[in-house]
């Protein structure tokens, strides 16, 4: 039975632009983006970049937060653990940002004619990539604060809380069912 997503959703356009979801051929579930039809790329491009237009702001907020905080009082009381720790954050947050906006800068350095499908390689393993350091920014940052607030010992326990649950939600849940073919 094909299921027709985007007439049941009634958020299905964006921007005047009527949004509609086509399954995936069972036959190539994972094929390769060099050689698919010119829709196809379209549409894989729209998402990935509404994706990043979603994660864009909220680690730019982080990246603001992390360059902020030198300049406050509390910096100076850190142990060499926590600078270390923070500078992790910091440091893996602003790679992260670079990896975040690869595509848009792809895009308009590369410039006209460029293969849709070698861009959506590039921006998605540069996306992954962009999590991984989003999930250490983000467990080094709950480390730093949580050690400030509770000392060490909670600290550790709630930041392998933290990378557990974004290892299991960000990469396990979806590349099993990647492998199991999950739809």
């Amino acid at each position: 039975m094909k299921r027709n997503y985007g007439a049941a959703c009634p958020l299905n356009t964006i921007y005047g632009k009527k949004i509609t979801m086509r399954q995936q051929n069972p036959s190539e579930p994972h094929s390769n983006p060099l050689k698919r039809d010119l829709e196809t790329l379209d549409r894989e491009v729209d998402e990935l970049t509404s994706e990043l237009r979603m994660v864009i702001p909220g680690v730019t907020v982080l990246l603001a937060f992390l360059l902020g905080l030198p300049f406050t009082s509390v910096f100076a009381d850190l142990s060499e653990l926590q600078s270390d720790v923070y500078f992790v954050a910091f440091l893996s947050t602003a790679v992260s940002v670079v990896f975040l906006l690869g595509e848009g800068a792809y895009h308009q350095v590369r410039g006209k004619p460029y293969s849709k499908g070698r861009l959506l390689k590039t921006a998605t393993r540069q996306m992954v990539t962009a999590l991984i350091l989003l999930g250490i920014s983000f467990s080094s940052v709950v480390f730093l604060v949580t050690d400030l607030l509770f000392g060490p010992i909670l600290s550790i326990l709630v930041t392998s809380g933290i990378a557990i649950l974004i290892s299991g939600v960000w990469f396990a849940l979806p590349l099993s069912r990647r492998i199991r073919n999950d739809r």
